[in-house]
């Protein structure tokens, strides 16, 4: 689930090892290309915290912030 904090959407992931990781971030890259919006992404072997917010209006999370991790959440995880 998406949380709202420090100005920016943020949710946490496990996943069984880095392989399966790095494949839903590669899904994330592809979404975050069509989107034009990119996530900041935090991956160490199997966590994943992404981090969503809008540079260009400040650093607060917009309604781009909110059409991405929407998308994000159809990534079968």
């Amino acid at each position: 689930m998406w949380k709202e904090k420090n100005n920016s959407l943020v949710r946490e992931y496990k996943f069984a090892d880095f392989v399966s990781a790095f494949a839903f971030l590669n899904k994330v890259a592809e979404l975050s290309e069509i989107h034009q919006h990119h996530p900041t992404i935090l991956n160490t072997y199997n966590f994943v915290r992404l981090e969503l917010n809008t540079h260009d209006e400040g650093g607060i999370v917009t309604d781009k912030d909110r059409e991405l991790s929407a998308d994000i959440d159809k990534i079968k995880v």
